[in-house]
């Protein structure tokens, strides 16, 4: 069996694969089915400041092999975030990795001050969603920008507490936000989230949702997923990445480690099978072993490596490997 270890940052995690934030709340949803210290962690929804009520619906729409949402970061606030959720995941004994979301720099730097003294495994910053009322706020699409609120999160947050940056797909260039993100202090890159897109309802013959454009996630996206992962290893291999997009099978999650990933977040598929995070933690476990990986650290970027360094990492002759 392979060692299914990794690290994201300072945080050892026993296996790979999370959630992803925005499709279980803080995790009460999918306990339920399966103990959600069985996987690496569990990635809340995005924590504001204050609670937010969301866009009007309706906001969310079926699209082929995906879906569009335009929720808005509904939520409690990060009050009630702290009260309620945050203690009630912890004593599940999941690791937590707490997703948080402002409209300005200030909110962020407010949020990540909150969080300092509390049992927080790592925190992933939303800088990137597609689906609030201003386009304006997507701090992801200018790289001046996403440093900043970056680097403004990492003095506030807890040292010792690992801060990831969650990138959108909907840019030019990809590797040039990893690196001004990178720069800026952050500890590891989650990517991707959702892309922006619009659907029409052929009944009423305007857009299916009341926001006109939401996120699109689901297996339509896993290719560009897999594409910005690649990327975004090549542009910062030293750094740790978190890749999600379209993940519904343990050769799904496989590739994103192949591509550079040091774990993956399964968001879209619980909507249809609330256990899938174990069902892909053990289909990977699989693909793993017979591949001849004896762990996930020597699956991950291995797809960049060379015939010889694969050769050698899977122990076998360099001309028995694909080049």
């Amino acid at each position: 069996m392979a060692d299914l270890s990794t690290s994201l940052g300072r945080l050892r995690l026993p296996n790979p694969v999370l959630t992803a934030s925005g499709c279980a709340a803080a995790g009460k949803e999918l306990s339920q089915f399966f103990d959600l210290a069985e996987i690496g962690g569990v990635v809340t929804k995005s924590i504001m400041l204050r609670a937010r009520s969301g866009r009007a619906t309706p906001r969310m729409a079926e699209t082929p092999s995906g879906m569009l949402n335009s929720i808005g970061l509904q939520g409690p606030g990060i009050d009630s975030f702290l009260a309620h959720d945050l203690p009630w995941l912890k004593k599940t004994g999941a690791r937590a990795v707490v997703s948080i979301a402002g409209g300005h720099t200030d909110e962020y730097v407010a949020l990540a001050k909150r969080l300092f003294n509390h049992p927080v495994d790592l925190i992933e910053v939303n800088i990137s969603c597609p689906n609030v009322e201003s386009r304006g706020q997507v701090f992801a699409c200018d790289p001046i920008a996403a440093g900043r609120v970056i680097s403004a999160v990492r003095r506030a947050a807890h040292p010792n507490v690992p801060v990831f940056a969650k990138l959108s797909p909907d840019v030019t260039d990809i590797g040039v936000i990893a690196r001004a993100v990178t720069d800026a202090g952050a500890d590891g890159i989650s990517l991707i989230n959702t892309l922006l897109g619009l659907e029409i309802d052929l009944d009423t013959l305007q857009p299916a949702l009341a926001g006109v454009t939401g996120g699109l996630s689901g297996p339509a996206v896993r290719p560009v997923a897999l594409r910005c992962v690649w990327q975004v290893h090549q542009s910062v291999p030293h750094l740790p990445l978190l890749g999600m997009g379209g993940i519904l099978t343990g050769q799904d999650a496989l590739r994103f480690l192949l591509a550079g990933a040091s774990a993956v977040s399964v968001g879209t598929a619980v909507f249809h099978d609330p256990s899938a995070p174990v069902r892909i933690l053990r289909e990977l476990d699989a693909e793993l072993d017979a591949r001849g990986f004896r762990s996930v650290a020597d699956a991950i970027g291995f797809a960049h490596k060379s015939p010889e360094q694969r050769a050698a990492l899977l122990g076998r002759p360099s001309e028995t490997v694909p080049a």
